[in-house]
């Protein structure tokens, strides 16, 4: 059916294309989504120059500037917008979803508060830790209470993974949360039965021999993910070993990552590509690795891991971290010690024991990917039973 003109379903996000992270792709996935259920769409995000097409939904961005440390991320100023707050509250939204609880956040719990609509906010990344890179701990604090007011202020409030709740907890939120997972595009273009001969054709794309080890790293370029621990074991990886690292994806720790690889004599073995916005030349990418490095206790429910999984590549993670929940260890993933020892010993086992790779491998094809198709039905039903929920609350 058709949606009708009141019928909107608001996406609030601080980033979307040309910035592309996890966040941006969960979004991203939640358009293609509902508006195949035949849902009307607007995301709402702050301004950049440049402007993906859009013709099955409608984009309102607001006033924004770079910022300066995390390009080609943008920060959005709504109160120096003079019109954005009068063109969100004339939206006809039946739901607004914020998936960042800062500007974009603010925006649409305005919205709610003026259209009288539920809110939904999923809790997504470990705000604390890209406040503190950045900012002095006094502002860190006072934003930090920002957020945990927003958070407190929405009607539900989403996890993409159930300890993630350990995360939002330890911020003093103390509402109910629901766990509402993530999809994955990739699964979906390439079934099950075909992986091991992508993965090949993959490799023979790439010039990679039958003794060639590929390690893969997709994601922000930036401390709080491990970066500097994989560039270290790499130096550490037995000199008869053929390996190749591609890193891809972009942020303020590039240019420290590309001296360290020269400092440790690494090159022409360590590749970066930077941002692959095409989805198949990434899924080539992800097809041809043996093993996908993520040292990383920052992310929540990262869906680089598994977006690896559906090309049958399994993840090495650290032991504890709050991304590692989903791995069964030797089953559909591997973890170890966060250190760059560890990661490194783990990966010269493994390149020894090719038949161990791809069984873990397609364990974590298996079990970590689920289609978003399959997301978006639950989403699409979560949202009217929330719409319909608060409007007989709303109507007592």
């Amino acid at each position: 059916m058709a949606a009708q003109q009141n019928d909107i379903y608001g996406l609030f996000n601080d980033s979307f294309p040309p910035v592309m992270d996890g966040v941006t792709l969960t979004v991203q996935n939640y358009v293609k989504g509902l508006t195949r259920q035949g849902k009307k769409v607007t995301v709402v995000t702050p301004w950049n120059p440049y402007t993906p097409e859009h013709d099955d939904f409608d984009l309102i961005r607001y006033f924004s500037l770079p910022i300066w440390n995390r390009h080609p991320y943008r920060y959005g100023y709504p109160k120096l917008d003079p019109v954005i707050w009068s063109r969100v509250a004339k939206q006809p939204f039946k739901i607004v979803h914020a998936h960042c609880p800062f500007s974009s956040g603010r925006l649409a719990l305005y919205c709610a508060k003026k259209r009288d609509i539920p809110l939904i906010a999923t809790f997504h990344s470990k705000y604390r830790t890209d406040l503190e890179h950045s900012l002095p701990e006094w502002m860190v604090k006072i934003i930090m209470r920002r957020i945990l007011h927003f958070f407190n202020s929405a009607t539900e409030v989403w996890i993409p993974q159930a300890r993630v709740e350990d995360t939002i907890r330890e911020y003093g939120f103390k509402g109910k949360v629901t766990v509402v997972d993530n999809g994955n595009d990739l699964a979906d273009l390439v079934p099950e039965n075909k992986v091991e001969e992508f993965k090949e054709q993959s490799r023979r794309e790439l010039g990679w021999g039958d003794d060639t080890l590929g390690l893969l790293f997709v994601g922000q370029h930036i401390k709080a993910k491990g970066v500097g621990t994989i560039i270290e074991s790499l130096a550490k990886l037995p000199k008869t070993l053929n390996w190749r690292m591609n890193f891809i994806g972009t942020g303020y720790e590039a240019g420290n990552m590309r001296r360290m690889v020269t400092e440790l004599g690494l090159w022409p073995r360590v590749t970066f590509h930077g941002v692959i916005n095409n989805r198949e030349d990434l899924m080539r990418y992800y097809a041809a690795s043996d093993l996908f490095l993520f040292p990383s206790l920052y992310d929540n429910a990262p869906l680089v891991l598994r977006e690896a999984a559906a090309m049958g590549t399994p993840t090495i993670l650290p032991h504890g971290s709050t991304a590692s929940e989903v791995i069964v260890d030797g089953k559909n993933g591997l973890l170890t010690d966060l250190s760059a020892d560890s990661y490194a010993n783990l990966t010269a086992q493994l390149a020894t024991n090719r038949q161990a790779l791809r069984r873990i491998g397609m364990g974590a094809r298996k079990t970590l990917t689920r289609s978003w198709a399959n997301v978006i039905e639950e989403v699409d039903q979560r949202y009217n039973d929330i719409i319909q929920a608060y409007a007989r609350d709303h109507s007592k």
